[in-house]
């Protein structure tokens, strides 16, 4: 099952499907957090028992992690895009120093749900920062980019809403401790990965309009890195990367049923 709920209402249909030995996909916040973040930024946590064994994958940095898994943790747009851009440079980037990411989404990042901000006369020849530096997806991105390293990984997190319907682009800017060709680093990193393109040239968002592909891209200009990562929101930062992670869980082939069709200027 494929659950695509607010917070709160997922967890307890989770609980539920998992007690009947469904499998669950879950796009909401609730199983992607340990319980001390997820409790600070969202409500108390009332299934302890399944997110201790809850899955979380972005398939091209956590691998076949969400094998045979009972219940998966789908990262949602701002955080999949911003780990995709940092991931390849974990080991290569000095931690000690600030690490930041200004991550753009289209409108419909922000749901159905009408509000002053989204109505269109608030978006339309606009660009909007919310929730600079305090917004909860920083965390997220603290707490999966340290397991992932193992290191202590801390971000400023900017996000933005643009004048768009769909995409998404996240910047990194980061500093390197040692030389290295960022363009190479990212083509060794995502090798093989079947919806990674490493582009020669920063990514458009409508190069992955309607797609679950991940463009990216880095530079650096003397030890200043800048990676950046281009999706679409709606796709790989939610219903095409549940369509993957739930393929992996079955013990299928990951590209079964998902278009690899693309606008490509």
């Amino acid at each position: 099952v494929f659950l695509a709920l607010p917070h709160k209402a997922a967890m307890n249909t989770a609980k539920g499907l998992l007690e009947r030995n469904v499998r669950v996909v879950d796009l909401s916040a609730d199983y992607r957090l340990n319980q001390t973040n997820y409790e600070a930024f969202y409500c108390e946590h009332e299934d302890i028992e399944n997110l201790a064994h809850a899955v979380y994958s972005i398939p091209e940095l956590h691998g076949k992690v969400a094998e045979g898994a009972r219940l998966i943790a789908n990262p949602g747009c701002h955080v999949t895009a911003s780990l995709m851009a940092l991931a390849p440079f974990l080991d290569k980037i000095d931690l000690n120093a600030p690490i930041f990411i200004d991550s753009k989404t289209g409108v419909s990042g922000a749901g159905k749900s009408p509000s002053a901000t989204v109505h269109y006369v608030s978006v339309n020849d606009n660009i909007n920062c919310y929730n600079i530096i305090k917004h909860r997806h920083a965390t997220e991105i603290e707490q999966h980019a340290s397991s992932f390293c193992g290191g202590d990984v801390k971000v400023t997190f900017i996000p933005s809403l643009v004048p768009m319907t769909r995409g998404m682009l996240a910047c990194v800017y980061a500093t390197l401790k040692s030389e290295c060709d960022p363009l190479l680093e990212m083509e060794s990193f995502y090798t093989s990965k079947p919806f990674v393109r490493v582009r020669k040239a920063p990514p458009h968002t409508k190069m992955t309009s309607g797609t679950n592909f991940a463009d990216v891209y880095a530079a650096r200009h003397g030890n200043a890195l800048v990676a950046m990562c281009a999706i679409d929101n709606l796709m790989r930062g939610a219903s095409s990367q549940a369509m993957v992670n739930a393929n992996i869980m079955m013990g299928l082939d990951e590209t079964l049923g998902i278009p690899k069709i693309a606008y490509v200027p």
